[in-house]
């Protein structure tokens, strides 16, 4: 009956030549007792290798790509995923959390830091395993969970001053990981390293040229831990982010709740390109690095329209009245610092995804900000409480 509805779902898809990889899936999936097994998930296995095509996740891995992910997976890894698998991430903040629940829910153990008690009780109350991060003297729990780990995703910002909060312990760093169960280790940094470059189409064969204290700082981390990574003994990734939103954190929550704008933002006012990437698309890439071997370290995580953040604004502005037009918006203060108008009018750079999309397999759920924005605001019911 199962293998009749498998059959029935690919052959009107054109793809009969996929049946015994469905079935060779489902068999492993059974043998191992991964979860419990149901036509469902059996029929989802099948729903995935019809996309996937001929570069579908390897047979052997036991945690199926989520199928609500559009990734054209590339050539799999070496090693075997299963229930065992661990992840300890540093720092979990709005991106790492979004990666952390999709992965918890495809069987992953999940440990990490964060800074606050009231996050932490926050995080164990979803199932994580959380140690408080003290950059001065982390906590002998945290050495055990990294040892024990087998994915380490570093998503925590460099401090002036000092640096990666977390390097400046790389003896410590060393000692814990070097005969420990590490494998894959991915760095979330930021398209900041190029620097200024005059408008340009950037790559990630592009020269770096940080001008910033943050972003050196940043290029700093990329270097510290891809180096630890080839004293263990494999290829780190490096995942280069344009600006992140999504959910609670984009254009459309700032004009509802009306907030002042960040010297920050209005440093970015002016520029006339601004590269931005939705959470739901670095978590894409993360899955796909995850789950297959690519074969470069660098990768630049942004979407397909480097727009200026004016436009962006107003298309959000727009969406608000449109959804909600007896909403009385105050005028947002956009009000630049001194200079940022002349600074930023070089426009900065275009940073390009072609690299992302050719070997991660990203097909990018939201290629532009209206897309973003629209789905945002689709899911958000009563303005005046909207998701955090």
């Amino acid at each position: 009956m199962v293998k009749h509805r498998i059959v029935t779902l690919l052959t009107k898809k054109n793809h009969l030549d996929k049946i015994e990889k469905v079935w060779a899936f489902r068999n492993v999936h059974e043998k191992h007792s991964v979860v419990n097994s149901s036509l469902d998930s059996v029929m989802e296995i099948g729903e995935v290798l019809v996309r996937a095509s001929s570069s579908s996740i390897p047979l052997h891995h036991r945690n199926p790509v989520p199928s609500h992910f559009h990734v054209h997976l590339p050539k799999a890894s070496s090693f075997p995923l299963s229930s065992e698998n661990r992840i300890f991430i540093l720092g979990i903040g709005f991106v790492a959390q979004s990666l952390a629940l999709k992965l918890q829910n495809h069987g992953w153990v999940v440990s990490g830091t964060c800074t606050s008690h009231v996050k932490k009780k926050k995080l164990e109350g979803m199932g994580f395993q959380v140690c408080l991060f003290d950059a001065n003297y982390p906590q002998p729990s945290m050495r055990s969970l990294l040892k024990d780990c087998t994915h380490l995703l570093v998503s925590i910002p460099p401090v002036a001053g000092i640096g990666d909060p977390m390097l400046q312990h790389e003896e410590l760093l060393r000692s814990s990981l070097v005969d420990g169960n590490l494998q894959w280790l991915c760095y979330l940094s930021s398209t900041s390293v190029y620097g200024d470059c005059g408008g340009e189409l950037v790559d990630e064969d592009y020269p770096t040229n940080p001008k910033s204290e943050s972003a050196k700082l940043r290029l700093a981390s990329e270097e510290g831990w891809s180096n630890l990574a080839h004293h263990l003994g494999f290829s780190p990734q490096v995942f280069r982010l344009g600006g992140i939103y999504g959910p609670g954190r984009s254009a459309i929550n700032t004009i509802l709740k009306q907030e002042p704008l960040s010297e920050g933002q209005k440093m970015r006012k002016y520029r006339k390109y601004t590269s931005r990437v939705h959470v739901d698309d670095i978590c894409q890439a993360l899955m796909s690095a995850i789950y297959t071997t690519p074969p470069r370290e660098v990768y630049n995580i942004v979407d397909d329209d480097p727009a200026p953040r004016e436009e962006v604004f107003e298309y959000a502005r727009k969406l608000v009245l449109k959804k909600w037009p007896g909403l009385n918006l105050e005028h947002l203060e956009l009000e630049e610092s001194s200079g940022a108008k002349m600074r930023n009018q070089r426009g900065e750079k275009r940073v390009s995804n072609t690299r992302m999309k050719k070997e991660l397999g990203v097909q990018l759920l939201y290629p532009d900000y209206k897309s973003g924005l629209q789905s945002i605001i689709d899911q958000i019911e009563n303005p005046f409480f909207q998701c955090s």
